[in-house]
């Protein structure tokens, strides 16, 4: 017995083993039932308002972020993997700066970073915080076809996670069983 604790006992040992196996996507929350959520707009590089209600019959990935915080920024080069690789028919990606400023600066630090191409929308007045809490980013919520609600995450996620597209297939299917 004495033998088998000592072996257990090295600091660290046990949060290693876990570390390497854990996902990040379990961090993300998935709710007991969709919710339905408010419609508020947002608006896109060229200033023209959009809402989810553009994107029903897809599930929606909303990312909020801004670039003052390091793991938004941290985020956004495997977030711009994951819209290359996602099924347009099916999915959308929505990554939203919450900057002040946005208009002006994001697209030119998107740039800095090599992500010119990188397709950002903009809330620099915050007006989604009617919808989802903004205390905390980087922060992604994620809408079934019917603009549901249907899971979120408040932390930085991995989303070159080679389990990405099987954890947002879920939500078609799901919301294909229901109807």
């Amino acid at each position: 017995m004495g033998t088998a604790s000592v072996a257990n006992a090295y600091p660290g040992m046990q949060a290693a083993a876990k570390q390497t196996s854990e996902s990040t996507l379990e961090r993300i929350n998935i709710l007991p039932q969709p919710f339905p959520i408010a419609l508020v707009d947002f608006t896109d590089l060229v200033g023209q308002s959009v809402n989810f209600e553009q994107y029903k019959g897809k599930v929606v990935v909303v990312n909020l972020w801004a670039t003052w915080c390091p793991p938004c920024v941290r985020e956004l080069p495997a977030l711009n993997r994951l819209n290359q690789t996602l099924n347009a028919e099916h999915f959308a990606l929505l990554p939203i700066s919450i900057d002040a400023e946005a208009v002006v600066i994001v697209q030119p630090f998107l740039e800095s970073l090599g992500l010119g191409e990188f397709n950002s929308y903009f809330d620099p007045q915050q007006q989604l915080r009617d919808v989802f809490p903004l205390d905390t980013i980087p922060a992604t919520f994620i809408l079934n076809e019917q603009g549901e609600l249907v899971a979120y995450v408040r932390s930085y996620v991995d989303w070159d996670d080679t389990s990405v597209a099987t954890f947002l297939e879920q939500f078609r299917q799901n919301a294909k069983e229901v109807q």
